[in-house]
């Protein structure tokens, strides 16, 4: 009934567009697609290997091994300051737990506030059974508290933030967070915090607001391993909750999913342990990237670009009567440059386009090369 109502993702249709004209001999120069270019570091793939070799290839906990589960409480611990135990923790890919954490909340028909713009929680909200409301953002793309409360009824269940942010790459202030936390505590609502860009942050430094509470309640918490170790194809991430929520979670693994591999935990594990080598080189290579993309999107005639604080997006404005949607076709079918709609993110990012700047310096620079030549005719 609820996948009736659910469209194709955006993401996904522009991919197969690429793939199309690639398969038709075309070159395309994609800053599309949120995938860095490095290979996931030998050691870790190592630690996989071994783990198979070992004959971890069987049915795990649900929850998550035991090893993986009490390495994430004790990274958040220390790293997030959240007060979490290893009863706290469930092992789930990111994009698959912001779909369960809603689920785990949806005990009554509801809704669910979310970003606009911001990435795509309009559909696992509709998946979940909710109503999807859209919170404006300020024109920075800061959080506006007061659009925020504004937005809150009786029937509001949760709200989702998203620091880092995709697409915008704004990372938010810890005084906006503590705000939205009071706000939410006084009405007892969930917040669903995406933090899965949260080692990728540039001038600033990153807040959990779930280091706000002193025991894990009403903040669930969403982290990846997808970004910070290059990991993207292993599906590996966490959730931190209270016992209930985590509890409701492993029921929808356990029906959907029964579990996940063993040997990714193994090696999500040694990352998280071991890998804070590979943090450090990713960023800095990200932040050379980030640098010259502002640089170039701010040199570049009718562009206006805001602060790239973190993520590995841009998020231009464009002067163009035209849609976002005719803009991106019309950058893929003329210059062979693969750009993100901006509506696709929300009714705000009309007039925006989401650029990644994810790949090689050499397919920045063509790519923007391209794209200046585009909007220099407007």
């Amino acid at each position: 009934m609820y996948l009736n109502k659910v469209k194709g993702s955006p993401a996904l249709q522009l991919v197969n567009l690429v793939i199309e004209k690639t398969s038709k001999g075309e070159r395309i120069i994609s800053l599309a697609i949120g995938e860095p270019t490095f290979e996931t570091p030998d050691e870790i793939v190592e630690e996989a290997y071994k783990a198979m070799k070992k004959g971890e290839t069987k049915y795990t906990s649900s929850f998550g091994i035991y090893e993986v589960r009490e390495t994430i409480a004790e990274k958040v611990r220390k790293k997030n300051r959240i007060n979490a135990e290893t009863k706290n923790v469930l092992f789930t890919p990111a994009k698959y737990a912001v779909f369960a954490s809603i689920m785990a909340i949806v005990n009554k028909r509801g809704q669910i506030l979310t970003p606009d713009p911001g990435y795509f929680y309009i559909e696992p909200i509709t998946l979940a059974g909710a109503k999807p409301v859209y919170y404006r953002l300020n024109d920075d793309f800061s959080l506006n508290i007061d659009e925020i409360k504004s937005k809150i009824t009786d029937k509001t269940l949760g709200i989702i933030i998203n620091t880092p942010a995709n697409p915008t790459g704004k990372v938010y202030d810890e005084k906006e967070l503590k705000e939205l936390y009071e706000v939410c505590k006084d009405k007892k609502i969930y917040i669903i915090s995406d933090e899965a860009y949260e080692d990728l942050v540039y001038d600033k430094k990153h807040f959990s607001i779930g280091s706000l509470e002193e025991k894990p309640d009403k903040v669930i918490s969403i982290f990846s391993l997808s970004k910070s170790y290059s990991m993207t194809g292993w599906r590996a991430g966490y959730t931190v909750a209270n016992e209930n929520i985590i509890s409701n979670i492993n029921k929808l693994v356990e029906n959907t999913m029964t579990c996940f591999p063993g040997f990714i935990q193994r090696a999500s594990a040694y990352a998280l342990k071991y890998g804070d080598k590979y943090i450090e080189k990713f960023r800095e290579e990200f932040r050379k990237r980030r640098d010259f993309t502002f640089k170039r999107l701010k040199e570049m005639k009718n562009i206006e670009i805001k602060n790239i604080e973190g993520a590995f997006y841009a998020f231009p404005k464009y002067f163009a009567r035209i849609k976002s949607v005719e803009i991106s076709k019309r950058l893929l079918n003329e210059y062979n440059l693969a750009l993100m709609q901006g509506i696709s993110f929300g009714p705000s990012g009309e007039h925006h386009l989401r650029i990644s700047f994810a790949g090689s310096m050499e397919t920045l620079s063509e790519g923007f090369d391209r794209m200046e030549e585009f909007f220099s005719k407007f």
